[in-house]
């Protein structure tokens, strides 16, 4: 075992430097693995996990063992560690998304031996190509399985992902004795618990949490402005480059905007954003290049920097460990770094938002298993038949896959018949610990105790204790104050208006199996063209005052003074911008409202007053109100059919020449605003301009 070790420690060098020496912990797990065991290391975030698996790896690979599986969640975190591979001498290649054109070539490799590690996303291992024919003889000759970021095979932790739970299957498979390492630095005694039971008899390592390069910090001021000023003002002094997060993807592109107006380097980085600007936005980051990416939870777990300078959450997230695990990319290689949390007011409407995305109830999910029963269906088909949205409907179907109720095929899905049961016990405890773990949140928020004891304890770090570095346990480092050139900077950035509606081309797939004659794409006489909305509801501008004046149980009444300004303020820069309506509107129509005819009434009544526009009528809406929070097929269903427009504006629309506007509130899936315009194009209107308040994404 002495030469062992040193041989252990010699790959260790080439990974982390001269002089690198094991931990404890570290060399306690390579034994255990080189016996063939299986091993959990909860560990904080700069441990040094990676080196146990890279070490494993090439000393497994000496005495003839097969290639290491790692399973990782993100492409950014696959890049670094192909990355580090190399540096200890490991070939490491990874399947994904991104390199399909790849994967023939990578695959033979592996099967020649020539590679050491391959990375896979958990996605992968129920891609039916990839599952029937890689998966079994990838399986059968793998020498060491890792699963990276272990904690979201659990349901009780803060990024669950059903396709984790897709291991039991390949850990069932593997030939005995192959080891298995599952590694988390966010896993409370619940979620350690849930894993190491999944693993089966595993070795579990359990370490101190405490970072002690983080010195965390909470500023409070007043709203978006203010803490859009305050990291205007605060940036530059943040040592070196490091992450602001956002909750939302436009509150990460209003950020990064606002960042660079003001002379600071910054881009923003989402989910959304191409793979090639994400890997070249990570790299300038990695570089220097930038002060700071802003990011959504899209980075969360996918970046490793070591000299990552800070980290600030414009906005909290949900949960404490969530937290913890983001805040953990900053410090891992210098001796200081600053985390700062500015908590806003919106922060609970998104928590609340991301939490009706949870799992369905029963009748919902038994509808989709009967029409699964007898044929498959892809998800598109599947949805005009049930009323869940896209993402509701996946993470339905990959649940129920991982529970062996439905199987992925090649053209969609298709239920097993194996009997299944709706936990809905479990799922009401799952829900009740997200809730505690949001209190825990506002706790922290106003904690007068130190942070970073309080982020151990609700890991169940049994060592916690004050960190003495904290803005509770030393003197604060940052005030709330803000300059007051930043402060009128930011309200002039934040209080401007106007957001792109674009129109609906295609009706949704599977609609004449929910008896609706429509199919294609929507023809151009009966379009919408683009349109304009006075901001969306996750802005920080505009975002948080459109959320109260549009929030279910808000009482009716015309509209403030300051929108009706924002509305003429965006009809105004839709005439003059960049991309300008194709010809004025020549009248006003109004989308009948059955929640806010006063306030849509006295926009539309304000727009053609100060347009010197004809108000022409209202396109009235029959029927049952149509469902909300459903997708689009059953969107188009409920709404097909729905709208009319009365003789009068009929008579009056034919004698135009030249497009209406139509005014509604909210835009959501587009579908209201796509069917009323196409009511009014059949009518005779030779286009429909939508105007809307607000959108919701």
């Amino acid at each position: 075992m002495t030469d062992t070790r040193a041989r252990a420690t010699a790959v260790l060098e080439r990974l982390a430097g001269a002089g690198a020496r094991l931990r404890d912990d570290q060399w306690r797990a390579i034994s255990a693995l080189l016996d063939g065991e299986r091993v959990l290391c909860v560990q904080r975030t700069g441990w040094g996990k990676s080196a146990v698996y890279f070490v494993a790896t090439a000393l497994l690979r000496e005495r003839g063992h097969g290639p290491t599986v790692i399973v990782s969640p993100l492409l950014a975190l696959m890049r670094n560690q192909v990355e580090a591979a190399a540096r200890a001498g490991i070939h490491a290649r990874t399947i994904n998304s991104a390199n399909l054109e790849e994967w023939d070539d990578i695959t033979a490799s592996v099967a020649a031996g020539a590679v050491d590690v391959l990375l896979i996303s958990p996605e992968r291992l129920n891609n039916p190509d990839f599952r029937d024919a890689v998966l079994p003889s990838l399986t059968a000759s793998t020498g060491l399985l890792v699963v990276d970021e272990a904690h979201c095979v659990s349901d009780w932790g803060h990024d669950f992902r059903p396709d984790y739970r897709r291991l039991r299957t390949m850990l069932g498979a593997l030939p005995a004795g192959v080891p298995v390492l599952a590694t988390t630095a966010t896993a409370n005694a619940r979620v350690t618990a849930d894993v190491a039971e999944q693993l089966g008899d595993a070795l579990v390592l359990r370490g101190s949490l405490d970072r002690s390069s983080l010195r965390l910090s909470v500023v409070s001021v007043p709203g978006p402005a203010h803490r859009l000023a305050w990291l205007a003002d605060h940036l530059d002094e943040l040592p070196g480059s490091g992450i602001v997060y956002t909750l939302t993807v436009a509150a990460a592109h209003e950020t990064a905007a606002f960042l660079s107006a003001r002379g600071h380097l910054a881009i923003a980085y989402t989910g959304q954003s191409e793979d090639a600007d994400r890997r070249a936005a990570e790299q300038d980051l990695l570089d220097n290049k930038i002060k700071a990416l802003v990011a959504t939870s899209a980075l969360g777990m996918g970046f490793d920097k070591p000299d990552l300078g800070f980290v600030v959450h414009l906005g909290a997230p949900p949960s404490p460990i969530a937290y913890y695990q983001q805040v953990g990319r900053a410090g891992r290689g210098v001796a200081s770094a600053d985390v700062v949390l500015l908590p806003g007011p919106e922060d609970e409407a998104i928590w609340r938002y991301f939490a009706s995305l949870a799992f369905p109830p029963e009748d919902q999910v038994r509808l989709v298993l009967a029409q699964l029963s007898d044929r498959p269906l892809s998800t598109q088909a599947l949805e005009a038949r049930v009323e869940l949205r896209r993402a509701r409907l996946e993470l339905l179907l990959k649940v129920l896959d991982v529970d062996g109720a439905v199987r992925r095929v090649r053209g969609g899905w298709v239920a097993t018949g194996t009997p299944w049961v709706y936990d809905a016990e479990r799922l009401a405890r799952v829900a009740a610990a997200r809730a505690d773990e949001q209190q825990a949140m506002r706790a922290y928020a106003g904690l007068t105790t130190c942070r970073m004891e309080f982020l151990r304890r609700c890991l169940d770090d049994d060592g916690a204790e004050p960190c003495g570095r904290c803005d509770r346990c030393a003197d604060p480092r940052f005030g709330a104050t803000v300059s007051p050139a930043a402060l009128s900077a930011a309200e002039a950035f934040l209080g401007r208006a106007g957001v792109t509606i674009e129109p609906r081309r295609m009706w949704p797939t599977g609609l004449a199996a929910v008896g609706v004659p429509l199919s294609g794409r929507i023809p151009a006489d009966e379009q919408a063209l683009a349109g304009r909305a006075v901001g969306r509801l996750t802005d920080l501008g505009w975002g948080g005052r459109l959320r109260e004046l549009l929030a279910d149980g808000a009482p009716d009444g015309p509209a403030p003074a300051a929108l009706l300004a924002a509305v003429v303020e965006v009809l105004a820069g839709w005439a003059r911008g960049d991309d300008p309506w194709p010809q004025r509107p020549v009248g006003v129509v109004a989308l009948r409202s059955r929640r806010r005819p006063t306030l849509i009434d006295s926009v539309a009544a304000h727009i053609a007053t100060v347009g010197r526009l004809p108000l022409l009528g209202t396109v009235t809406v029959g029927g049952p109100p149509a469902p909300g929070g459903v997708n689009s097929a059953q969107r188009v269903r409920a709404l097909h059919d729905a709208f009319a427009v009365p003789a009068p504006l009929a008579e009056a629309i034919a004698g135009l020449d030249g497009p209406v506007l139509l005014v509604d509130d909210l835009v959501d899936s587009g579908w209201t605003m796509a069917l009323a315009a196409r009511e009014l194009r059949r009518a005779g209107a030779s286009g429909v301009l939508p105007l809307a308040l607000a959108v919701t994404a």
